[in-house]
């Protein structure tokens, strides 16, 4: 099987490559080799790769600024999809597209896990061009694609919470942390797993969803790095976490209240259970040490 690999230099496309299976023939492209807002690019890229699976985890991630400048959210959220999607149609092998989204494309104002197809309501730049990156590649392929979404994306490398609330914890010893935010942190690697596993699966499509297992605040997520980083000797013992409201820390962008997403239909056509956030968390962590 040969799969192509979009956004390279971001957390997701390098988890996939540390978690590749055997006998899989892989090209990852970076935004400098494949920017996939270029329909040309894509086309011919997909065209001399001739890839049995294109897995899309480019896109424009940077919340707040979306809301500053959203021709860049739109173009590499939903026109960049779209060329993928047509590229992926017009190969003569049938090749499929998974499609990274997010809990973004859903209001939050709920109190149960949000299933695949309950009504979306994005509140945000962001979360709207995340939807219309989703309604693009399922109008162009149709069951030919699936459309993964995700939440709370952290790794060992890149930007994200995790290592924000590392070094602040380090330079100041104390953070302030949303709590009235819910969600369920996801690390990359268990994620790249379960992007495997759809793209070794051809027979699925449609909405998925798929995080670690549990629920969580910011506020808890931030308690369990300093808890769980002073037992690794990656964070000083006694780093005090407070929590606050939404509300007193306000943002460009509105933020979904509530975004669990339930994913035992997922999990079920995978055959494999998500773990718990916090396991997951240990792992990243023990992974940072030493480094």
């Amino acid at each position: 099987m040969k799969v192509l690999i979009t956004g390279a230099g971001g957390q997701v496309a390098q988890a996939l490559m540390s978690e590749r299976p055997p006998g899989v023939e892989v090209k990852s492209l970076t935004r400098a080799q494949l920017d996939i807002c270029d329909g040309g690019a894509a086309s011919a890229w997909v065209n001399e790769f001739a890839p049995d699976v294109i897995v899309n985890a480019a896109g424009f991630t940077a919340v707040d600024k979306a809301e500053s400048d959203p021709q860049a959210a739109n173009g590499a959220n939903a026109a960049g999809p779209r060329s993928l999607a047509l590229a992926a149609r017009d190969l003569q092998n049938r090749c499929r597209l998974i499609h990274i989204s997010s809990d973004y494309v859903f209001d939050g104002n709920g109190n149960r896990a949000i299933r695949p197809q309950d009504k979306t309501h994005p509140l945000s730049v962001y979360g709207r061009s995340k939807l219309a990156g989703e309604e693009a590649v399922v109008e162009v392929l149709g069951e030919r694609c699936v459309v993964l979404r995700t939440a709370w994306v952290y790794g060992a490398v890149g930007h994200n919470f995790l290592h924000t609330m590392l070094r602040l914890m380090r330079e100041r010893g104390s953070v302030r942390v949303v709590s009235d935010q819910i969600g369920t942190p996801t690390s990359t690697p268990a994620l790249a797993r379960a992007l495997w596993q759809l793209a070794l699966q051809p027979g699925l499509s449609g909405l998925h969803h798929w995080s670690d297992a549990g629920v969580a605040s910011w506020y808890d997520f931030a308690v369990a790095i300093a808890e769980e980083g002073a037992v690794l000797g990656l964070l000083p013992m006694g780093v005090k976490v407070s929590p606050i409201s939404t509300e007193e820390y306000p943002t460009p962008a509105v933020r979904p209240r509530f975004a669990v997403l339930d994913k035992r239909a997922t999990a079920k056509a995978l055959g494999m259970e998500p773990a718990h956030w916090r396991v997951r968390l240990r792992e990243v962590l023990g992974s940072l040490q030493g480094g």
